[in-house]
């Protein structure tokens, strides 16, 4: 089975038609989630559900920034998951589930560790499952760094990453322009919350909340607070350690890439090209699509293309499998 192939719907040709319409239709469906928290090594804690499979495989959901588990994107996707047999496990990172996380740090876009822990438990519980994961924006790119850091060494059978953020450096410089700046005003505002409610949890952290209140960009917002919370010797050094770009050509999974290259957040220049990746990996790229939208069908009655293209997918490559399809 190659990549699919994306048409978007008469009517919602365009970046923000296509992100905006996925994100005007809502969460959609509702699965009866069984919530867990994991408590991590470092004395924090993330926040998970699950729902169980019917078959021999597991797949894993990783959200976008600032996401969770309500996001547009996460319901469709897992009831598709779910009604061909897949067990679904989602994470919240750090701070996402509602409660604030425990320590001065959080999540960021090249945070793999938590990912690692994640799988790793899974491992242990089902020694004999085939496993997969499927990541969103900042879960994509976290999720792509993580294949190329470990590459044989982890347990993913296949994986799929969608609207990704390859560059960090150039898509805080895309989302800076035009009407995107209103995703990236939208954006702040919530990361601004979430290390206020984090600070008052904890009583203080070791950056200066007014500075960051002043910030208005994801470079600003990167510097004064993702950065210095997280080890990085600034914002540059933060955007070239965290991006998966570097990271592509080592992935060795079966991996497929879902991206459009009017996507506002990302723009079409750090979307990789069939060189900068390795052999295992495949690529679905539109010319249209928007920040995780991909809206196929009709203005009138928009349908979400992406749970079928990647259940379909995943189906195709995951061994052992037992679906109730």
């Amino acid at each position: 089975m190659s990549a699919p192939v994306f048409e978007p719907a008469v009517g919602l040709r365009g970046p923000h038609r296509q992100t905006l319409g996925a994100w005007l239709m809502g969460a959609g469906a509702r699965p009866e989630w069984r919530p867990e928290r994991m408590e991590l090594a470092d004395g924090d804690f993330v926040d998970l559900a699950h729902l169980p499979g019917t078959g021999a495989t597991r797949v894993c959901l990783f959200h976008g920034l600032e996401g969770c588990i309500d996001s547009q994107y996460i319901g469709a996707l897992a009831s598709e998951l779910n009604a061909r047999g897949h067990a679904v496990t989602f994470m919240h990172f750090r701070g996402c589930s509602g409660e604030p996380n425990r320590l001065p740090r959080a999540y960021h876009s090249g945070d793999t560790g938590d990912i690692e822990a994640l799988l790793a438990m899974l491992r242990e519980r089902e020694a004999t499952v085939s496993m997969a994961a499927i990541g969103f924006s900042l879960g994509g790119n976290a999720l792509l760094k993580y294949l190329g850091e470990r590459a044989a060494a982890q347990p993913l059978d296949a994986a799929v990453a969608v609207s990704v953020p390859f560059d960090l450096a150039a898509c805080a410089e895309r989302i800076n322009q035009g009407f995107s700046r209103v995703y990236q005003r939208w954006l702040i505002d919530r990361m601004k919350r979430s290390t206020h409610a984090r600070a008052r949890r904890i009583g203080a952290l070791p950056i200066d909340l007014a500075a960051m209140d002043r910030v208005r960009t994801f470079r600003e917002f990167d510097d004064c607070v993702t950065a210095p919370l997280h080890g990085f010797d600034g914002v540059d050094d933060y955007y070239a350690r965290a991006s998966s770009a570097p990271w592509l050509q080592r992935v060795v999974t079966p991996t497929l890439l879902i991206q459009a290259l009017d996507d506002p957040f990302v723009g079409p220049e750090p979307v990789p090209g069939a060189a900068d990746v390795g052999a295992s990996t495949e690529r679905a790229v539109s010319p249209h699509g928007g920040h995780v939208g991909f809206l196929s069908g009709r203005a009138g009655r928009p349908a979400r293309w992406l749970p079928r293209a990647i259940t379909d997918w995943l189906d195709a490559r995951l061994p052992a499998m037992e679906t109730s399809r």
